[in-house]
C-alpha cells in the first residue's frame, strides 16, 4: 500500500514537469516569433530614421543602417516639408491630402450608414439582392474598371480637376456598408418601433437616435477609409497629372527620377506622412477594434 501511494507522486510529477516544459516552450517560441515580427516591421522605419539625417554624400558612401554623422541635421526635413518647387512641397501637399480626406471620408461615412440602416430596417423586395451586389462588387479587381471609368471621368471633363479626383474616391466604399450593417444588426428594433409611436419620422430614428450610438462604426470607417485616401498614389497620379494638384504620395514621388533618386529626402518625408495616420490609429484604437469586432457578438 505504502508503495503504491509512493509512486502516484512520481508519475504527477513527471506530467507535470512533462506539460511546465511543454509550456515554457511554447511560450519561448511565441515571444522569439512576436519579437522577429516586430523585428521585421520596425527595420524599414529604423532604416529610414537614420538615413533621414544624412546628407547625399554620406547615404551614397555609407550602408541604410549607418549611424548618421549629425542627428542634428534637419536640412532634410526642412527640404520636403517646404520644397524647392510646388510639387515637391509636402506643406502643399498636406493640406490637398487633408481636404480630401476630410470630404471623402465625411461622404462615405453618411452613405455608409445610411445605406446600412436602410437594408437593415426595411425589407423590400430586391434587399437580397442588393447586397449580393455589393458583396460581388468586392470580388472585381478595380484595376479592371479603370478603362471605362477614366473614360467616364474624361467625358464629364473630371480628369486633372480636385472635384473629380474627390468625387472619384467618394464612391460606394462596400467595406463601410457591411461594417454599418453588422452593427445595426446589434441595435434593437424596439428603439425604432418606440420613437415611431412618439411621432418620430425615418430620418429623425436615423439621425437623432441611431446615428450616434454607431460612434464606434463611424470611427471604425473613418479611420480605416481615411487611411486609405491618404495612402492612395495609383488614382491620384492618374486623375491629377496635370501639375496643379500634388497630394502626400504624389508629391513624395516627385523626389524620384530616372537618374537619380534623392532617397535621404524622401526617408524624411516618409517619416513626416506617418505622424498623422499614427496619431489617429493611437487615439482611436479602441474604436477601430471594437467597431470591427461589433458584428462577431450578436445580441
Amino acid at each position: 500500500m505504502s508503495v503504491k501511494q509512493s509512486a502516484l507522486p512520481r508519475g504527477n510529477t513527471r506530467e507535470n514537469n512533462s506539460a511546465l516544459t511543454k509550456k515554457v516552450v511554447l511560450r519561448t517560441l511565441a515571444y522569439f516569433c512576436l519579437l522577429l515580427a516586430c523585428f521585421i516591421a520596425l527595420l524599414p522605419i529604423v532604416s529610414a530614421f537614420t538615413v533621414s539625417f544624412k546628407t547625399a554624400e554620406e547615404y551614397s558612401t555609407t550602408n541604410a543602417m549607418a549611424l548618421p554623422q549629425n542627428w542634428l541635421n534637419f536640412s532634410n526635413y526642412k527640404q520636403v516639408w517646404e520644397g524647392n518647387q510646388p510639387s515637391q512641397s509636402l506643406l502643399r501637399a498636406f493640406a490637398t491630402s487633408g481636404l480630401v480626406v476630410v470630404i471623402v471620408v465625411a461622404v462615405s461615412v453618411m452613405m455608409g450608414s445610411m445605406l446600412g440602416y436602410v437594408l437593415n430596417r426595411f425589407s423590400f423586395p430586391g434587399n437580397g439582392l442588393i447586397r449580393n451586389l455589393f458583396l460581388v462588387a468586392t470580388l472585381i479587381p478595380g484595376i479592371a474598371m479603370q478603362v471605362t471609368t477614366y473614360q467616364i471621368m474624361t467625358d464629364l471633363g473630371l480628369v486633372n480637376t480636385l472635384t473629380g479626383y474627390i468625387i472619384l474616391m467618394s464612391g460606394t466604399d462596400v467595406i463601410s456598408i457591411y461594417i454599418f450593417l453588422q452593427y445595426f444588426e446589434n441595435l434593437d428594433v424596439a428603439l425604432d418601433e418606440s420613437a415611431v409611436l412618439e411621432g418620430c419620422t425615418y430620418f429623425g430614428v436615423f439621425f437623432k437616435i441611431l446615428l450616434p450610438l454607431t460612434k464606434p462604426a463611424i470611427i471604425t470607417v473613418a479611420v480605416l477609409k481615411g487611411v486609405g485616401v491618404y495612402n492612395e498614389y495609383y488614382n491620384a497620379n492618374l486623375y491629377l497629372n496635370s501639375g496643379k494638384y500634388y497630394t502626400v504620395s504624389t508629391a513624395l514621388y516627385s523626389f524620384s527620377g530616372p537618374y537619380k533618386s534623392q532617397f535621404n529626402i524622401i526617408c524624411a518625408g516618409v517619416l513626416l506622412t506617418l505622424l498623422p495616420p499614427l496619431i489617429a490609429f493611437l487615439v482611436f484604437q479602441k474604436q477601430v477594434y471594437a467597431g470591427l469586432a461589433s458584428g462577431s457578438v450578436k445580441g
